[in-house]
């Protein structure tokens, strides 16, 4: 990670936080991070582009909005974005079931009513709570989500069409340049520890990653990576609770403080 800068310079500001992706996702983490003394660095690590078979989804989301889903089950805001850039809104039978709150805020941007989140966010505890009586099912997924969510509604006996709707990429190959090291890097996904892996090492001594779960954890030790922190929730608000955690020391040395 090529950056100048002396620990002077470091004390003298906000810490900075770097943000791996840009769009709406970006500005809204952004906002976040300013609201706890943080500066955001928002440098887009991956972005999401269309599937490997753009015509079996296509076929999906017109399936959906001819009513033939009782329920569509998503687990990551990308997911539900893709499928409201095709689709106005959703038949009003449809019955929408999210993983965690940060999935579900995105449904409810998209003009979608949430009917079910679990009580943990995980894929195993959504498809232990989905109904038993649901009709056919629509999992719009990332090319690179685990089969945990599919296994456990199928071996329940529900009727789930398991469609790939994006897949995840990195911005490019090259060293991220920065104006800075930053204080702290958001680890969202194994796919963001795959690109500080490739394109931030090595980091600054003084760099704290911060994880947003303890897979992405597990995903980033894997890689050799430093986990300095974990959030205690996969939210963006748990995240940036645990980057504070991890800086508090900087934290406390802000003017005003």
């Amino acid at each position: 990670m090529r950056a100048g800068g002396g620990p002077a310079a470091r004390d003298a500001r906000r810490p900075t936080v770097l943000v791996p992706r840009g769009g709406t996702w970006g500005e809204r983490v952004a906002r976040e991070a300013r609201h706890r003394a943080l500066e955001p660095l928002v440098v887009p690590l991956i972005t999401d582009t269309d599937p490997a078979d753009p015509a079996a989804f296509a076929a999906a989301v017109d399936a959906l909005a001819a009513g033939t889903y009782a329920w569509i089950v998503v687990t990551s805001a990308t997911a539900v974005r893709r499928v409201a850039e095709r689709l106005s809104g959703l038949p009003a039978g449809t019955r929408v079931a999210a993983v965690g709150h940060a999935t579900a805020a995105a449904c409810t941007d998209a003009g979608w009513r949430v009917d079910l989140v679990p009580a943990a966010a995980s894929a195993a505890d959504l498809a232990a709570v989905v109904p038993s009586t649901a009709g056919r099912v629509l999992f719009p997924r990332s090319a690179i989500a685990a089969p945990t969510l599919v296994a456990g509604l199928r071996a329940r006996g529900l009727d789930v069409d398991d469609v790939e709707a994006y897949r995840t990429v990195g911005t490019g190959t090259g060293p991220v340049v920065v104006p800075r090291p930053p204080d702290a890097v958001l680890v969202t996904s194994g796919s963001v520890a795959g690109e500080v892996a490739a394109r931030l090492v090595p980091l600054d001594d003084r760099t704290r990653l911060v994880c947003i779960g303890p897979g992405t954890a597990a995903d980033a030790r894997a890689l050799g990576l430093p986990v300095h922190g974990v959030a205690a929730a996969r939210t963006i608000a748990s995240l940036l609770d645990a980057v504070v955690e991890v800086l508090a020391p900087l934290l406390d040395t802000q003017p005003g403080r």
